[in-house]
């Protein structure tokens, strides 16, 4: 396949910078590279375009290198949450991948990073907390804590009852006595209900008798039959 020198006007991720000099195939540089404006042939006119196009390179590396370094701090401060489907004895189906948590953290945060700036030495197969490298830049690197939770309820075993259960069990500690009514009992009265009856009727005495010996007043009907 033949090759053609060009100078690259743009930074293009994996081929170099404003300003670099790169071997091209001729068909990508004559049906992508040059129409797009995003190289231009090696000539002599071209080259004094080149102090220009470093100048460029310059200020956008600059930039990069700010907007990456704000961006460090503010990931260092957060914690990026990924969800996953356990089993019942806890264990993840899967591993969570650098992928997953550049989802999450565009959704969380809004923070676009590219999945091979995120450095997983292997995948996260635990749950828990995880300290995750950022290779944010040539000259940035931070650390991003991931905690990974599992979204599978637990099994009812583990699930302690509710207080309203837990109300129903619970012992009565006050006893109550029945209640006569309720029973269809007849009301009893206490002995120290019946005593003050017993006494107040003691009280009274025996009733007076009659006097049988007595002799009727004069001038009553007795007295008139003697006569």
């Amino acid at each position: 396949m033949a090759k053609t020198e060009v100078i690259l006007t743009h930074n293009i991720v994996g081929l170099g910078g404003e300003a670099d000099h790169v071997k091209v195939a001729s068909g990508y540089a004559r049906n992508y590279l040059f129409p797009q404006g995003l190289a231009i042939p090696v000539t002599g006119a071209n080259k004094r375009r080149l102090e220009v196009l470093k100048q460029r390179r310059g200020e956008r590396e600059a930039h990069e290198l700010n907007s990456m370094t704000e961006l460090a701090k503010s990931l260092s401060k957060l914690t990026c949450v990924v969800a996953v489907k356990t089993g019942e004895d806890g264990k993840m189906f899967g591993a969570v991948t650098s992928g997953m948590i550049a989802d999450q953290l565009k959704n969380q945060f809004e923070a676009a990073i590219d999945k091979r700036k995120i450095h997983l030495e292997h995948p996260i197969r635990a749950l828990g907390e995880h300290e995750v490298e950022l290779r944010l830049h040539a000259d940035v690197v931070t650390k991003l804590k991931v905690r990974v939770e599992s979204t599978t309820p637990p099994p009812a075993s583990a699930v302690s009852e509710t207080p309203v259960e837990a109300k129903r069990e619970e012992p009565r500690t006050e006893k109550r006595g029945r209640r006569p009514e309720a029973a269809g009992e007849k009301p009893q009265k206490s002995e120290s209900a019946e005593r003050p009856s017993r006494a107040s009727k003691g009280d009274r005495g025996p009733a007076p008798k009659a006097d049988r010996g007595s002799k009727p007043a004069k001038g009553g009907p007795s007295a008139s039959r003697t006569e």
